[in-house]
């Protein structure tokens, strides 16, 4: 396949996910903007930490949309349809029972969430109220992550974008009418997200639907109980598992460690984090590109494929870096001024917009590698990697912070991306040699 054709096919694949990624942290900036404009930084802060629970929770479960990508997509690239369909009934099946155990567990998740985070006591009641209306919505969230995975997996990003455009458009409408119009202020932001994960779901089925007769095939449930391939998901998703919690620990102590600053900082980094996600998630489109042609190749057999694959999606994650930090250096000001109208906010945000504005260009190698691992299905590559990470940013932060305050925790944490890299950029070789 010519070079021309590899870019065309990374941004059918990337496209509609970059436009699917950019729309969940615009929601997070809405949640943000609308709280941002109540009465008192305990409300942006409350939101934030509540976010930031979910989000360690959900991330933690992400092997549910990693693990589905790259055992579809390798099933994919093997032309192997009943399989296609059985990874998306383990990949449910798991989802749901998971979610459920979450809502059984909820009092211990906020009491152990409170402890870590500790933030002040005007944020913890409106975090604990935000707390007790989502995780009520735990198993739709997870169901919906396991068919956005199974989805990349088939190559049909466009259908994981209508799902996720359709979630966020119905959140962020929600958000405006329950917080801004009735005035329920953070209790109206966690029902408006209840409410869109319920949609989504329903959305997500119907595309599933449609997808199966060109998937063809027939679902088997003994295939989809078969111990082998069990064994398989659970090694993977187990792998999975373990380097998510590395991560999300390394965003837990960004919070919790600015929250112990003052709720000042805790509400200037939680503006500033949105930065973050809105390169990282755009920037993720095209690692999920990789997951999805990387798999495809390895089902297939093909090295050659697979090394278009990794240099397509590549070059295209660094333009769009590039892009990123282009963009925050012109207009961040600006973009935290939207974000929020309390001046002291804006002031202690403003002096640490320099570490996002570098962020992307720095982090753009984790994600990338990150993909092409999870396509290839190298997960416990991924997890030592990121295991190693996290003690390097542990090391990074009792050195760092004390003598450098808040720029210190941001510094430990651009050295964290750059650990990231090099951990997996240094088996890559190996991987290469492996494939066909």
């Amino acid at each position: 396949m010519a070079a021309e054709n590899w870019n065309r096919k990374t941004w059918a694949l990337a496209g509609p996910v970059i436009l699917s990624n950019i729309s969940t942290p615009l929601l997070g900036i809405v949640d943000t903007a609308v709280v941002g404009h109540l009465p008192g930084p305990h409300y942006l802060g409350a939101v934030a930490v509540g976010a930031l629970i979910f989000s360690v929770i959900y991330q933690g479960c992400n092997f549910l949309r990693m693990g589905t990508t790259g055992l579809t997509a390798q099933s994919f690239g093997a032309l192997d349809a009943d399989e296609i369909r059985a990874w998306l009934a383990r990949a449910g099946l798991l989802a749901v029972a998971v979610g459920v155990l979450l809502i059984a567990l909820q009092l211990p998740v906020i009491w152990a969430s409170l402890k870590i985070v500790n933030p002040g006591p005007q944020v913890q009641p409106l975090t604990s109220a935000y707390f007790s209306i989502r995780i009520w919505g735990a198993p739709m969230a997870l169901l919906n992550i396991a068919m956005l995975g199974w989805f990349f997996g088939i190559q049909n990003t466009r259908a994981a974008l209508a799902t996720q455009i359709f979630m966020n458009g119905v959140n962020i409408v929600l958000d405006l009418w329950f917080v801004l119009g009735l005035g329920w202020g953070v209790e109206g932001v966690a029902w408006a997200t209840l409410i869109s994960e319920v949609s989504a779901v329903a959305m997500g089925a119907w595309l599933v639907g449609r997808n199966l007769g060109r998937v063809g095939g027939h679902l088997h449930p003994s295939r989809v109980i078969d111990p082998k391939r069990l064994a398989r998901m659970v090694r993977v998703n187990g792998d999975i598992f373990i380097r998510s919690m590395c991560l999300q620990a390394a965003f837990v102590m960004v919070i919790s460690i600015g929250a112990r600053m003052g709720d000042l900082t805790l509400a200037a980094n939680a503006v500033l984090i949105h930065f973050q996600a809105f390169s990282a998630y755009a920037m993720d489109a095209f690692a999920n590109a990789a997951e999805a042609l990387t798999g495809e190749a390895i089902g297939a057999r093909n090295r050659e494929r697979f090394r278009k694959a990794v240099k397509a999606s590549s070059l295209w994650a660094l333009i769009f870096s590039v892009v990123s930090t282009l963009t925050y250096f012109a207009i961040g000001p600006l973009l935290i001024d939207l974000m929020t109208n309390i001046e002291a906010v804006r002031t202690a945000a403003r002096e640490y917009l320099p570490w996002v504005v570098v962020l992307p260009m720095i982090s753009v190698w984790s994600f990338q590698l990150d993909g092409i691992f999870i396509g290839s299905t190298w997960t416990k590559e991924m997890r030592n990697g990121m295991a190693m990470s996290l003690v390097a940013f542990v090391v990074a932060l009792y050195v760092l912070v004390p003598p450098l305050g808040n720029h210190g925790l941001w510094l430990a944490f651009c050295l964290f991306m750059v650990t990231r890299a090099l951990t997996l950029g240094a088996v890559y070789p190996r991987l290469e040699r492996t494939v066909g």
